[in-house]
This record gives structure tokens, C-alpha cells and sequence, in this order.
């Protein structure tokens, strides 16, 4: 009893000292501050007054692995009327995180709960990621938290970056590089144009090593637009690239260039037990009856693109080495490197040279010039035939047998090539290649239109919905299509619906269909009033308060001819005036016009390079607004 009681002492009394703790009253300056920062930064609740990156490095002499010492420490502030966040740190089998310190302004320790738990996400099927979070209130404008965290990682090819943005906006950044003699380590700096980063460097104490220091000052958040370029792309970032170390007079090369890169990945490759009995009859029953290698190709491609289910998943190692060809045909799943893997050893099977080979999608900014981890985050199979490199994705779902999604078009490729490697680049395709082309013919029926529609999708347009129609299940096909055509409006209805293949990736996609819509005509005395755009592509598609440049998921080529027959003893009293502009990024075009008793209603729209540049927001913005207004408006026609 005695015992108890003292336990329930002592935790009141932590309790009381939380508490009192917390109720220190923010002092004037502070409140001062927050009210500038909010005025500076008024979508932001929270801001650091100062956020210091301290990292050092060390040597495991057993393993021959140098070790990274991250240490972030960070004075938090509140510019709200009060706040509630997270401040949370991952790490995984190849890092530990040594302190997790969250401190009250006077330095004394903020009694929140420190949880560490498995981090799990909708887009990793596995890994093994873990957490530490601590979920902190700010109760009153300008209050303020000391938080120190540690993180080590046990080998410096896992340490790949540093930025200056964070997730809150900076008074003070620093980052403070120090890197000891026996360490050859580049530090390369990129987007530090229009940024005022200060830079010096110094010997360190000892005068065994350097110290590196870069300061920024008034530092944003990272941005929250949705669509945007890859963060290193936008954002000032330090590029670690370790070389190599010298220990007792001896150079060890880390990844000094990109040969060493690619014998690290060669390595894990090398290790693979592929053993190819499970996949041999597959291949087999792929290739028998086909006609021509090209046949056998496409027949193997196309069955790892529908059979093998993309799941993404990193797990240390594991995270950078291919699984074998035969689990991955076993289990029916696997990641980007399982499935090229598979793809591979498919064709080899059937006696063609592929080759395992390393990419980096569009959102990653660097090539192999750069020999880090973060230089690429995809694998794909590459084909050598007849003096032609064919690059094979199976993660691209209806993906046609020679055509590449954006996201890797122009991107430099790492294909191995035994102790050596293959440098290629992705071939690209013009915004024609995915041609979206729309035909209507229509007419007036009392207060309805009626009328014929031809729609053909070409390149990524047919491929992605090709792939979005046979993820549905049977019974809903017939459904989806019809809801697909008339988007959803109850006034349109769908009829006679005739299709090409839909299994087919290799040819363009053909939808022939009757349409039948209402309230799009009114009548008035003798003029009849006709909305003739239900489609509005791009509607209300302005670029408000972004910070960065849009990017499309691919190049894109819109027409759309609209044919509407004037009724007989009917005249053109208004069409709407023609519309057009044209840039390095984008042309854009409607036009009315009339041939003999037709209205010709064209629009033509075409994203040359998958973006809108935050160059050309103003210029967008008012296309935008002129083509809603044109929505908006009505055709006139008048009764002779």
C-alpha cells in the first residue's frame, strides 16, 4: 500500500510539472515573432525559428562500412492560436535512431509518449520501415518546443541527400558537413540558384577533417501542390556522393564513379539463384505456335504485364535486389526488379538476349553521372534484337510492345553487360503519339440532340484505358463503358455501342456510338438556343496559388470535331468568337465555323511536354478563362 501510494505521488507530481511546465506563458518576443511568421507564411501553423543538420561520420573497421551520425535538432514555434502535429523520423535495417528528445523552451524534458511502431503504407506492399512519433499540442500562439533527434546509418551509401526545405517553414537553416581526412566525399550542390546560401568551410578542432556549413535564412516549406516535379527538381538540396575511404594506407572506392555503382548492383544481381525449371514450360506454351520472334516476344511481355501483379516493396537489401524469376512466377506478384527479372529470364528461355537494366523515372533529376542510390527507382528488362534496343516494362499495363510510358521516355538507362554496363537512353514520342481524336454528328430533335460519336485513343490514352476497363469485372464492363462515354450525366444517353478489341494493346482503340442528349436545346419566340460542348475538356483547369509546375502523366493531343446540322429555315444568328494560343509547352485551339448548313465546332489541345510551367500560369490562366467563358456561351439560331 505504502508503495503504491508513493507511485501515485510520483506521477502526480511529474504530472503538476508537466503541467506547470506547459503553461509557461509565451514570452512578448515570441508572440512578436509568430505573428510575423504568420503573416510571412499565413497557410503554415507551425514554423522553426532555427533547424540545425549536424552529421558526422565514423568507421566500422569490421564490416569496412562507414557510418553516418545524423543529429537534427530544431526549435519549433507555434504562429497559430494553437496547434497539434507530429514530429516523426523513419529508419529501417540499415539505420537506428540513437535519441528522440523532445524538450520544453527552458530545455526540461516534454513528457510526450514516443511510440515506434512498423510504417505501413497503400503504396508498399512490404517493407521494413519503422517509425518514431511523438504526437505534440502547442496550446498558445509563440509557445515553442526544442525537439533532437539521432539517426544513424550503417553504411554511407544509404546517406544520399540533404535539403534545406523542410516541412515547416525556417527562420534559420544550417547544415553542417564534417568530413575527416581519411574520407573522400563530394558534396554536390544543386538549385542554389536564387537561393542566399551562405557557405564556408574550416579544418575542424582536431585538424583531422573539415568542417562544411551552409546557412540559409527565411526558408519556405516544402510546397503542397499536387502534380508537381520531383523535390529534386525544385528544391536546394546537398547531394552526398561518397568516393572512397583509406584505412592503414589503403584506398577502399565506395562508389567513386559509375563502374562502382554498377559492381554494387551487379553484385546483388549475381547473387540471385535463378533457377529457371518452373518457368521453362510457360515459355514453352508461350512460343510454340507463334510465327515470328516478334510473336514469341510480345507473347512473353504481354503475359508478365497481365499475370504478374505489381506490388512495390522495399525491405533493405531487398529494396535494391531483383527476386528470382521463379518465385516471382510462383507467387504471381512482384515489384518492378522481380518483374524484370522474370522478364528476363523468360527470354532468355526462348533464346534472346535481355538484360536486368537500372532507370530513374522523371521525378528523380540526376543520370549515371551521378553515382548514388538516388540516381535511379525503377528497373525494367532491356531487349537486344536484330541491332534494336527494345526496353520491356512489365509494371505498364497494356503497354504496347515498343512504346514507353513518360515517365521514363528520355531517361538515361544502366543496362548490364557483364563486368561492364550499357549506357542507352529511352527513346521519346511526340504528344501525337497519344492522340485522343473525337468525331460528333449531330442534329436537332425537337428539344433534344441526337447524333453519332467516333472516338479513337491512341498511346498512353489507349493503354490507360485499356488497363482501367479490364480491371473491372465482367459484369460491370457493359456498365463502365456507358458511364465512361457519357460521364456520368443522366441527360446523356448511350446507345448502340460498338468497340474494337479491348484486349488488343497493339492497335488503336475505336468507340462507335448513338447519343441522345437533353436539355442542351431550348427554344425561345424564333430562336433556338443549342449548348454544344458537353465534353469541356480543361474546364476551370486554372493554376491558382501554385508554387511549382504541373506535370501530366503524359503527353497529351486532344481533337474534337463537333458537326451540327442546321434545321432547315434556320439561320446563324451568334457562335461563339475562336479562340487560340500557342507556346513552347502547349497549342491550344477552338474555332466555330460553317460549311454549307453545318456547324463546324473544332478544338484542338495539345501538351507538348507533359507540363505547365509556372512561366506560363499567366498566359494558361487566361486561355483558361477564356475558354470557360466560350463554354458558357450559347449558339443562336433564328428562324428565317
Amino acid at each position: 500500500m505504502i508503495k503504491y501510494t508513493l507511485s501515485v505521488i510520483i506521477c502526480l507530481t511529474l504530472t503538476c510539472s508537466a503541467f506547470s511546465q506547459k503553461r509557461i506563458e509565451p514570452a512578448t518576443q515570441d508572440i512578436t515573432l509568430a505573428t510575423s511568421l504568420k503573416e510571412q507564411y499565413p497557410d503554415d501553423n507551425v514554423a522553426l525559428v532555427s533547424s540545425k543538420d549536424q552529421v558526422t561520420f565514423g568507421l566500422n573497421k569490421r564490416d569496412g562500412k562507414v557510418t553516418v551520425m545524423h543529429h537534427v535538432s530544431e526549435n519549433m514555434i507555434n504562429i497559430d492560436s494553437r496547434a497539434d502535429i507530429q514530429v516523426y523520423n523513419f529508419y529501417d535495417g540499415e539505420s537506428t535512431i540513437e535519441e528522440f528528445q523532445i524538450r520544453y523552451k527552458n530545455k526540461k524534458e516534454a513528457n510526450f509518449f514516443v511510440k515506434d511502431e512498423a510504417y505501413t503504407s497503400d503504396d508498399l506492399f512490404h517493407n521494413d520501415s519503422r517509425v518514431q512519433y511523438a504526437n505534440i499540442d502547442f496550446p498558445l500562439k509563440g509557445y515553442r518546443y526544442l525537439t533532437s533527434i539521432k539517426k544513424e546509418y550503417k553504411d554511407i551509401k544509404y546517406f544520399t541527400k540533404l535539403y534545406f526545405n523542410g516541412e515547416y517553414p525556417t527562420v534559420k537553416k544550417t547544415i553542417r558537413i564534417e568530413i575527416p581526412n581519411w574520407l573522400d566525399i563530394e558534396l554536390r550542390e544543386l538549385n542554389f540558384d536564387g537561393y542566399a546560401i551562405e557557405k564556408s568551410v574550416h579544418p575542424n578542432q582536431k585538424g583531422n577533417g573539415k568542417i562544411h556549413t551552409y546557412t540559409l535564412k527565411d526558408t519556405p516549406g516544402m510546397y503542397k501542390d499536387n502534380s508537381a516535379p520531383g523535390p529534386t527538381y525544385i528544391y536546394p538540396h546537398v547531394l552526398v556522393l561518397p568516393k572512397s575511404y583509406t584505412l592503414n594506407g589503403k584506398t577502399v572506392n565506395i562508389f567513386k564513379e559509375t563502374q562502382d555503382l554498377y559492381n554494387w548492383y551487379k553484385s546483388l544481381v549475381n547473387s540471385l539463384e535463378n533457377d529457371n525449371a518452373p518457368i521453362t514450360d510457360k515459355v514453352i506454351e508461350l512460343t510454340a505456335n507463334a510465327t515470328s520472334d516478334e510473336e514469341k516476344i510480345k507473347n512473353i511481355y504481354y503475359w508478365v504485364q497481365d499475370n504478374i501483379r505489381y506490388i512495390a516493396f522495399e525491405d533493405g537489401i531487398a529494396g535494391f535486389k531483383p527476386d528470382e524469376a521463379a518465385n516471382v512466377f510462383t507467387k504471381r506478384y512482384g515489384d518492378c526488379k522481380g518483374m524484370a527479372n522474370l522478364t528476363k529470364q523468360m527470354l532468355i528461355e526462348a533464346g534472346f538476349d535481355a538484360r536486368l537494366t537500372w532507370i530513374g523515372t522523371k521525378r528523380i533529376a540526376y543520370d549515371y553521372s551521378t553515382p548514388n542510390l538516388s540516381v535511379d527507382n525503377h528497373m525494367i528488362c532491356t531487349l537486344f534484337k536484330d541491332g534494336k534496343t527494345i526496353f520491356l516494362d512489365g509494371t505498364e499495363k497494356f503497354n504496347a510492345y515498343g512504346e514507353y510510358a513518360d515517365r521514363i521516355q528520355g531517361k538515361q538507362v544502366l543496362i548490364e553487360n557483364g563486368d561492364e554496363f550499357i549506357l542507352e537512353y529511352v527513346p521519346t514520342s511526340e504528344a501525337e503519339f497519344n492522340k485522343e481524336q473525337f468525331a460528333y454528328s449531330l442534329k436537332l430533335s425537337e428539344d433534344n440532340m441526337i447524333g453519332k460519336v467516333d472516338k479513337t485513343y491512341n498511346g498512353e490514352s489507349r493503354s490507360g484505358l485499356l488497363y482501367y476497363f479490364n480491371s473491372l469485372k465482367n459484369d460491370k464492363k457493359d456498365e463502365f463503358l456507358e458511364y465512361y462515354l457519357n460521364k456520368g450525366n443522366s441527360n446523356i444517353k448511350v446507345s448502340n455501342i460498338e468497340t474494337s478489341n479491348l484486349q488488343n494493346r497493339d492497335s488503336n482503340i475505336n468507340i462507335a456510338y448513338n447519343v441522345d442528349i437533353k436539355n442542351a436545346v431550348s427554344s425561345f419566340d424564333n430562336q433556338v438556343y443549342i449548348d454544344l460542348d458537353f465534353d469541356k475538356q480543361l474546364s476551370n483547369f486554372v493554376m491558382e496559388e501554385r508554387k511549382t509546375d504541373y506535370i501530366f502523366s503524359s503527353k497529351k493531343d486532344m481533337e474534337s470535331i463537333t458537326r451540327l446540322e442546321i434545321p432547315q429555315g434556320y439561320n446563324i444568328s451568334h457562335l461563339p468568337e475562336n479562340i487560340s494560343i500557342t507556346s513552347d509547352n502547349f497549342d491550344m485551339s477552338v474555332n466555330f465555323s460553317k460549311e454549307n448548313n453545318v456547324i463546324v465546332y473544332k478544338k484542338q489541345f495539345r501538351i507538348k511536354n507533359a507540363k505547365i510551367e509556372t512561366t506560363d500560369f499567366e498566359e494558361w490562366n487566361g486561355f483558361i478563362k477564356k475558354l470557360d467563358a466560350l463554354y458558357n456561351e450559347q449558339i443562336i439560331l433564328n428562324k428565317d
